[in-house]
């Protein structure tokens, strides 16, 4: 079975000039490597395909693949996470992680809340902010929180996020409408701990490979977990394994979450408590990191005792179940 690998990396895009931070979504050539070696080592031919343009000259000229193991996020509008699953599901190409509705909806985290909340599942109170004529809407109490509405790894997080009132929200919003050119999410802020759990598997096959801690040092950002915490993340930040009580809230909020999305094969649910400690929705991201060593999932997988091989076959029997249905 030849399975094609999508991706877009960092070290391409910086050369074409892009920021640090606009690439800080991309991967590595190691986690890469890191996929192909399992995907190898469980039997499978491996072909290399890149980003997006890379596929979509590849189709053309007639290259095919018996699937996908998609990890690319885009770069340019809200549906940059959707489109290789877009693209491969016009030529009816099956592939690894959620479709493009999924993809879609989790980007915009305003959407994924809407769906959350339908689904009876805790998460903050919010309001979008598309121009700044939009703060005389808010009728949410302080401290709020405020972040780009499609963003990953922390892109436009920093201790300013944290709103203690009507000016300061003004000012972070007016910021980052400026620079991300995109809408501000605002929701109120949670002052408890986070943890982030890890799900693999489709619908009632999914299960949780296990729920992390977020822990902030002394030379962390305090209070958040911002994009520079994450950028420096062996410095700033420790991940233990949850307790046992916190790891079994967590772990049921966060497949709530998965199946209300209906996402697909893995990914991580964010997770932050509320001053009475009960657990909230923060974030879902179907696309999570790989990289064996320093993304969140095979770390927390890896402190439940579910090592980097493990996780991977476990990614790809959910994937090749769906065969027969997509």
């Amino acid at each position: 079975m030849i399975i094609g690998l999508c991706y877009d990396l960092r070290d391409d895009y910086l050369k074409m000039g892009y920021t640090e931070e606009e690439t800080a979504e991309f991967d590595r050539i190691s986690t890469v490597e890191a996929i192909e070696k399992e995907l190898v080592d469980m039997g499978f031919e491996t072909r290399r395909i890149g980003h997006v343009k890379s596929l979509t000259e590849k189709l053309v000229s007639g290259e095919r693949w018996d699937m996908v193991f998609n990890i690319c996020e885009g770069l340019h509008g809200s549906g940059r996470e959707a489109q290789v699953p877009a693209l491969l599901d016009a030529y009816r190409i099956p592939y690894v992680f959620s479709g493009p509705l999924v993809m879609v909806i989790t980007l915009d985290k305003a959407l994924a809340k809407l769906v959350i909340k339908d689904a009876g599942i805790n998460t903050p109170q919010h309001l979008v902010i598309y121009d700044l004529n939009d703060l005389e809407r808010n009728h949410l109490d302080y401290p709020l929180f405020a972040k780009p509405l499609a963003e990953g790894t922390g892109k436009g997080i920093t201790p300013q996020s944290v709103i203690n009132g009507k000016t300061q929200l003004k000012l972070v919003c007016k910021e980052l409408l400026e620079k991300y050119k995109q809408p501000v999410l605002v929701e109120t802020f949670l002052s408890g701990r986070e943890f982030t759990a890890g799900i693999v598997g489709t619908g009632d096959d999914a299960k949780c490979v296990g729920v992390m801690e977020i822990i902030l040092n002394h030379k962390a950002e305090q209070q958040v977990y911002s994009y520079t915490n994450k950028e420096e993340c062996e410095e700033r930040v420790k991940y233990i394994l949850a307790p046992e009580e916190d790891t079994r809230k967590c772990a049921q909020l966060a497949l709530q979450v998965w199946k209300a999305i209906n996402a697909e094969d893995g990914g991580r649910v964010d997770i932050r408590y509320d001053e009475n400690n009960i657990p909230h929705f923060l974030e879902i991201n179907p696309l999570a990191g790989l990289h064996p060593e320093h993304s969140d999932l095979p770390i927390l997988a890896r402190l439940n005792g579910i090592e980097y091989p493990q996780l991977m076959k476990m990614i790809m029997e959910s994937a090749l179940k769906k065969l027969n249905h997509r």
